[in-house]
């Protein structure tokens, strides 16, 4: 049996076409065979296919004799969470994340919530999911099957990450997107003295108002006008398993990902001087520049969830970001969480008494950067070659940890395949903003060229 749904982080595909309760029940199976658990937890998101693929899942890691504790409809960071808090030997999310409303997947941890990634055993599983003989299971050697909750611990554990005592009474815009994470903000809403303005708040699995992407401009509106219309503090947006948090500030303005690297560094280190910040090599000079000024060490990895929560523990870094919303904690068994980035950022506007916008703007202003640009292209290693060639003998800086990275005197660059699509992703960053437009286009004329 081919499966076709395995990725580089994942597994994600589309449904019937790509994936299937028999596929689910496979994996399972070729799970619980590679990994040799005893107990997984298990959950899912809220598309309308997570509970049928889900009970396949189940039923294929139980007839291997595993256990399996199911905590129902929760975000990804849930499971992380559960399976690091219950000491349990692995765990795994039913869930597309921001994928069309045709589309399913997997995200598998192993003990410690520790990342399965092609190269750390989800190859292996697919092999064994593929070519595995799976014959009935006798009753008495299959594994048991129970409904747990772990909410409350997992709200517990959120609001430790600040002082609630120096909370003010902010107005926050909550745009969940009718994904999961409507049930946890008002879980968290009884303990904060925030008014939460709630925007798409239902989890609906038929995303009666589009897909949950605000990655994607056409997705931005709501959280951003309703913003302005309410006058509030913040504005917050989800994915649909909600492990990426996207901010607006108080005007309704959409904050780049790569600046929230950098405000929560600095929230850190203001804590904690000395501690080692992980970042990506998409867009560096403004973390490094607020690792300089607080004291902190920066720590450059590739892209990539794997990549960034084995340098954290490696280095037993505090806390690790990348640009595409995605923000790591060391608490949070060096994975990364939707929630706790908002938690810090409203405690640094309670105790700053600053808005959004002006801790923000001096960054943008000093260190102004393209945001993320995706091309087609037919041969990215040739593209790379050509753009090294030519610019090599005005860099001051070239690495090739992630794609090609190029620093000059005032701006520089990376250009790098992505993991998941077959693009290349173009980001650029300058001391001005006029200089770093100027090479954007250079840069995109020279791509469109090859």
């Amino acid at each position: 049996m081919k499966i076709s749904c395995f990725k580089a982080y994942d597994i994600r595909g589309k449904l019937e076409e790509e994936l299937s309760t028999e596929t689910f029940y496979r994996i399972g199976r070729a799970y619980a065979r590679w990994l040799q658990p005893e107990t997984v937890v298990v959950g899912g998101d809220i598309r309308t296919s997570s509970p049928a693929l889900k009970s396949a899942l189940a039923n294929g890691l139980r007839d291997e004799g595993v256990d399996v504790l199911d905590i129902g409809l929760c975000g990804t960071e849930e499971i992380y969470f559960a399976t690091a808090h219950l000491n349990v030997s692995g765990g795994i999310m039913v869930t597309a994340s921001h994928n069309p409303i045709d589309y399913n997947g997997m995200k598998l941890v192993r003990e410690g919530a520790r990342p399965i990634s092609a190269d750390t055993g989800l190859k292996d599983i697919q092999a064994l999911a593929e070519e595995g003989e799976f014959p009935p299971t006798p009753l008495e050697k299959k594994g048991s099957y129970r409904r747990i909750s772990c909410s409350d611990d997992y709200i517990e554990h959120l609001l430790g990450y600040v002082n609630t005592q120096q909370l003010r009474p902010l107005k926050i815009v909550v745009n969940a997107g009718n994904g999961a994470a409507g049930p946890v903000l008002d879980a968290l809403e009884n303990h904060l003295p925030f008014e939460l303005i709630k925007v798409n708040h239902e989890p609906d699995g038929t995303f009666p108002n589009g897909i949950p992407n605000p990655l994607l401009d056409e997705c931005r509106h709501h959280t951003g006008d309703m913003v302005k219309s309410s006058g509030a503090d913040l504005g917050l947006a989800w994915d649909g398993d909600f492990d990426r948090c996207f901010l607006f500030d108080e005007t309704g303005a959409f904050i780049e990902g790569y600046y929230i690297v950098g405000l929560l560094a600095e929230a850190f280190l203001r804590k904690h001087p000395g501690e080692k910040i992980i970042h990506d090599p998409r867009l560096i000079w403004n973390t490094q520049s607020i690792c300089r000024e607080f004291s902190g060490d920066a720590i450059e990895t590739k892209c990539g969830h794997a990549f960034i929560k084995q340098t954290m523990r490696e280095k037993n870094a505090v806390y690790g970001g990348e640009m595409s919303a995605h923000h790591y904690f060391r608490d949070f068994s060096y994975c990364d969480s939707g929630m706790i980035p908002w938690l810090l950022v409203a405690e640094l506007l309670s105790t700053s008494g600053q808005p959004l916008s002006q801790m923000v703007a001096h960054r943008v202003s000093e260190y102004p950067c393209s945001g993320e640009i995706n091309r087609s292209v037919d041969d990215a290693a040739r593209l790379m070659a050509s753009l090294k060639a030519r610019f090599s003998d005005q860099a001051v800086q070239v690495d090739e940890l992630d794609g090609l990275s190029m620093a000059f005197t005032d701006w520089r660059f990376n250009l790098r395949s992505s993991n998941t699509e077959p693009v290349v992703r173009l980001n650029v960053e300058a001391t001005d903003s006029q200089l770093m437009q100027q090479k954007t286009r250079e840069l995109l004329d020279l791509i469109g060229s090859e």
